[in-house]
């Protein structure tokens, strides 16, 4: 089947043939280096957290590619794509590749040898002169997957960074950084903290603050609320700043949600007014900061938590210029809402068969 031919249902879409998995790779791997660049040119994010935002874009690229090569040529099993505000692969994708590596040791004992199929290949094209059948393929396939997929550099649903010194300008000595996939919207999102330690070696309390992050900070909620959650667990820290960044959704022909950008895009493709492959990424940053502080317990148990400011919000878009020109177009309250004007990325060129 053609990438001309991708069929979609309302809330999910299947990838059933090796040209949809080629078409999608190409559009997230290009779509999420585009968004790496122009958030460091547009300095959305300082160095650090420039650093930190790639090192997690990286992890999640890397497991969309592993389910590229799981799923090539499986013609029993297909990958899931969530259209609704997303773009993104299903959550319970991420699960499988986890599960799958779990039992690496024991699928590779079962895979046909490589010795084996590179026999059977050669006889298929040299001797049969007939291509290779798609089973052999998907047992090549899977040889590859096994014995080259990583599962310490899969996406896991709770992804936590280092503590280090806060960058100078920052009002705070520490900072660190989590990612989390979100179930319910089946996005990515990125978080950093900056905070004052009272104690004296912040090693000996990481693995506190790591567990109270992944059970308080690892899903979407109230940026306040996580905060103020934080706070109040975690006693001897005082977080000053948290920010947190929504990836997506990508808009894409794959997409079927209510998103008023999603409409423009998917109408101006059935028009054939834009390309197949034409995108927009819709990302959103948020801030807030301690404004001072009190306490807050007993006379004997008195706890000094933060007063939090208000949420600082900020909508971004990033599109090639003749989508951002669409949308201007179609949408113009909804331009004038953003943070800045629409952010501009290369334009993606797929050789369509």
């Amino acid at each position: 089947m053609s990438i001309n031919h991708i069929v979609t249902p309302l809330d999910s879409a299947i990838l059933d043939s090796k040209e949809h998995y080629v078409f999608y790779h190409k559009m997230v791997d290009f779509t999420f280096k585009e968004l790496i660049v122009a958030v460091q040119q547009q300095k959305l994010c300082n160095k650090q957290e420039v650093l930190l935002f790639k090192q997690y874009c990286d992890l999640l690229l890397y497991s969309i590619e592993a389910m590229r090569i799981k799923y090539m040529y499986d013609e029993e099993d297909n990958m899931k794509v969530d259209l609704t505000d997303s773009g993104l692969p299903n959550y319970l994708e991420f699960r499988y590749l986890f599960n799958d590596l779990e039992l690496r040791d024991e699928y590779l004992d079962k895979l046909t040898p490589i010795s084996t199929l590179k026999e059977s290949f050669l006889k298929s094209l040299l001797h049969k002169k007939e291509p290779i059948k798609k089973a052999k393929l998907f047992q090549a396939a899977s040889i590859i997957y096994y014995t080259s997929v990583n599962k310490e550099h899969i996406f896991n649903r709770f992804v936590q960074g280092k503590i280090i010194k806060a960058p100078k300008k920052i009002d705070a000595d520490y900072m660190t950084s989590w990612s989390f996939y979100d179930v319910s919207h089946n996005r990515p999102f990125i978080c950093f903290m900056y905070f004052n330690y009272d104690g004296n070696k912040i090693e000996e309390h990481k693995d506190d603050i790591y567990n109270v992050l992944k059970t308080t900070a690892d899903r979407d909620m109230a940026l306040d609320t996580m905060a103020y959650a934080i706070d109040r667990k975690l006693p001897k820290v005082s977080p000053k700043l948290i920010k947190r960044i929504d990836l997506g959704p990508i808009h894409n022909v794959f997409a079927k949600d209510e998103n008023e950008i999603t409409h423009t895009l998917l109408e101006g493709i059935a028009k054939k007014e834009i390309l197949l492959e034409s995108y927009a990424i819709s990302l959103k940053v948020e801030e807030v900061k301690s404004d001072s502080e009190f306490k807050e317990g007993s006379f004997f148990n008195k706890q000094i938590l933060q007063k939090w400011d208000d949420i600082l919000k900020q909508r971004y878009v990033l599109a090639p210029h003749r989508i951002i020109q669409l949308l201007y177009n179609k949408t113009p309250k909804l331009m004038n809402k953003l943070a800045k004007p629409p952010i501009e990325t290369a334009n993606l060129e797929i050789k369509k068969s």
